[in-house]
């Protein structure tokens, strides 16, 4: 039988959950245990599909076609495991099965109420997973921060579950210890008072994680496990570190692993190493020539292209190189200043994005780096931004654009697939999750590769439009990937420069830190020569 593992976070919201569930997971695999992690959301969106960046962050994709929160790119990054829409669970859409259920009458004519129905549903999609025999440990991170509304619903289903699983599900708590410069002095007080609203809830934290900027002493670790009913050896202190990829090894420095198994009864044995996590950690420590990467997009925000940012560290790393990346924001691209934004850098990531805003600061970019042979890697919206630049510039079109920017452009070198011209609703409705492609034989992306088909994952509404095809190959631009069964293009390069690859794809998705993408090391070791 699986046993569960609940995250959830007090105090204030960013704390890092997603991290330290990650970092949980990570730790679980490396003793031998299959485990997956879960995230629920407690907002009423069905999924942050239409969700603004600046809202949510990006959104992840897994690869049964699931918009999801950015925290499940940390899940795959760290543990290498994929996940799928059965990790990703929001208000929204546990209110829309209880509510699809009601109007088929399977409820017998019952008053539906959040308890029992709502919190039934919530502990059914908890350990659904569970249930399936693949998994020792279902870890599952609960979004916002304890008091909130919203929340309170999944804080009763891990009631519930706590009380009927015993020991096999417990209860971690991540809370902030603020420092106060002008008192130099750590406090603890809103740690007690997080636990003491879980204690409302009717939850015990069996291990407490403090987010802190300075170091703890053991006798304020020792305060806050007498105040909190929290054994001393699970209180743990999550730092400030140079980067999230250390957290793991700092929890099992504090033994968190060690004092999870022993919370449930199982034999903690001798702690496991962590070779290649730690050969990865000294290549980002001994690394020191910097690679400058240039993120042309329209979101000013970090969490906006959080996978992207995270792949080139990962391929950066394993070359020896530290990332300096640079966002530029491409509504404030013009003719006038395209030299001295971009010219510092040693390549350019034209980023993916949907509407008009910042295109043509992108189509610049993507103009800049072919005219000058920088190494230029456009994703989705950016590889679209290749093709319209290539139309207008090499084909002649001057008027070419997307049917997205321009619906009545006269060369709509990029179009709405056709079988989305009939759908209405915005929400999961693009083409989503992996699709198979073939690369062609002699082509940059299949030596990369090294195989003749891959499958990548995707979210877009927009293509390539075919009809032009025999122009691009004839000017210069190879369509070298394409899908199977659709034809569709998913991939452009031009051979002749030095490294200018589109991908109608996301490949961000799919680097993690021990098998970093090769299109991202590629890119990266183009930027270095």
């Amino acid at each position: 039988m699986a046993k569960y593992i609940f995250v959830t976070g007090g105090v204030v919201s960013s704390l890092g959950k997603g991290i330290i569930s990650a970092s949980i997971g990570k730790l679980l695999q490396a003793r031998g245990y299959k485990i997956t992690i879960q995230k629920f959301d407690p907002y009423i969106n069905i999924d942050p599909g239409t969700l603004n960046p600046y809202e949510h962050g990006e959104c992840y994709v897994t690869v049964d076609g699931m918009e999801t929160d950015l925290d499940l790119g940390h899940y795959e990054r760290f543990t290498g495991i994929q996940t799928t829409r059965a990790n990703s669970m929001t208000t929204g859409r546990i209110y829309k099965a209880v509510i699809d259920k009601e109007r088929r009458g399977d409820y017998l004519g019952k008053t539906i109420q959040v308890v029992p129905h709502i919190t039934n549903e919530i502990k059914e999609n908890i350990k659904d997973l569970g249930e399936t025999g693949k998994y020792d440990f279902v870890i599952t991170e609960i979004g916002g921060t304890i008091g909130d509304i919203e929340s309170a619903p999944f804080l009763e289903a891990i009631r519930q579950l706590k009380w009927e699983l015993g020991r096999d599900a417990i209860s971690v708590h991540l809370t902030y210890v603020p420092y106060l410069k002008a008192a130099d002095e750590l406090k603890t007080k809103p740690t007690q008072h997080s636990v003491k609203e879980m204690l409302s809830y009717g939850i015990q934290p069996d291990i407490l994680i403090l987010r802190t900027e300075k170091h703890l002493d053991d006798n304020m670790r020792m305060k806050v496990a007498g105040f909190c009913n929290v054994d001393l050896e699970c209180v743990i202190q999550s730092e400030d570190l140079p980067s999230i990829y250390e957290v793991p090894v700092n929890m099992q420095r504090q033994g968190l692993d060690s004092a999870i198994l022993r919370k449930m009864g199982i034999p903690v044995g001798e702690t496991p190493q962590l070779g290649p996590w730690l050969h990865f950690l000294e290549l980002r420590k001994t690394a020191t020539e910097k690679v400058r990467i240039g993120l042309v997009g329209k979101y000013d925000l970090q969490d906006a292209y959080k996978s992207i940012s995270e792949s080139l560290s990962h391929a950066a790393t394993y070359h020896h190189r530290k990332i300096e990346i640079t966002f530029i924001n491409s509504e404030f691209l013009t003719k006038e200043n395209i030299k001295a934004e971009l010219s510092t850098q040693d390549g350019l990531v034209i980023c993916p994005g949907f509407g008009q805003r910042g295109t043509e600061g992108k189509i610049l970019a993507v103009e800049y780096a072919r005219t000058n042979n920088v190494p230029c890697f456009g994703i989705c919206l950016g590889m679209q931004m290749m093709v319209i630049e290539f139309a207008r510039d090499v084909l002649g079109y001057s008027d070419a654009n997307s049917s997205e920017m321009v619906p009545d452009t006269p060369h709509n070198v990029i179009d709405m697939m056709e079988n989305q011209k009939s759908i209405s609703n915005m929400g999961g409705t693009m083409r989503l999750g992996a699709y198979a492609c073939k690369l062609e034989e002699g082509s940059r992306v299949a030596s990369i590769y090294d195989s003749p088909t891959i499958s990548e994952r995707h979210r877009h509404r927009y293509e390539f439009n075919s009809k032009y095809l025999n122009e691009y190959e004839a000017k210069g631009m190879k369509c070298t990937g394409r899908n199977p069964e659709s034809d569709l293009v998913e991939i452009v390069e031009v051979p002749e420069l030095k490294w200018f690859i589109g991908t109608q794809f996301h490949p961000e998705y799919q680097s993690t830190v021990l098998h970093p993408h090769p299109l991202f090391l590629s890119f990266i070791e183009a930027a270095i020569g």
